[in-house]
């Protein structure tokens, strides 16, 4: 099993997004940091803001945050969601398998097991347990002091102006 570069990227944001919190972070400083292509990026912060994990501002003065509290952000959730585009194996898609041995084979319920296993895993983490005490992950995706994020989460799940 392989996750997808966006997966991988979507945690990368998330998790520079959670070392800085109270600042509005840009592209080209998560690109930066994580070693990653603007490009590729892009898409990734499109695709989580329209979900609803990030607030993304465009424009000389943009950047992203955090929508939701980091202990409310499911790593499981947005596996899932990052991952759900690609079918594990060719039977678990079912526009284009072609597979004879979709109705004998006893693999494809042991791969499902597997997979939901996998995610059921990682559903007991939240983004805040990747982050807090974490020192080498804060040295490395660390921001200088820059732009205040206009949306802060208070601690409690909910969101309020700074």
């Amino acid at each position: 099993m392989r996750l997808t570069i966006r997966t991988n990227l979507a945690m990368r944001v998330l998790m520079t997004c959670a070392v800085n919190p109270g600042q509005s972070i840009t592209k080209a400083e998560i690109a930066d940091k994580c070693n990653a292509s603007k490009n590729h990026l892009g898409q990734v912060i499109r695709q989580l803001a329209h979900l609803g994990y990030i607030k993304a501002l465009r424009g000389r003065n943009g950047g992203m945050y955090l929508a939701r509290c980091p202990e409310d952000i499911r790593v499981g959730d947005v596996f899932r969601l990052f991952e759900a585009d690609l079918p594990f194996a060719e039977c678990f898609d079912e526009k284009d398998n072609n597979c004879p041995l979709i109705g004998s084979c006893w693999l494809r319920p042991a791969l499902k097991r597997a997979v939901e296993a996998f995610y059921s895993s990682l559903d007991k983490i939240c983004l805040a347990d990747l982050v807090e005490g974490n020192t080498d992950l804060v040295t490395i995706l660390n921001m200088p002091e820059g732009k205040a994020a206009p949306v802060m989460c208070g601690g409690d799940g909910r969101l309020s102006v700074n």
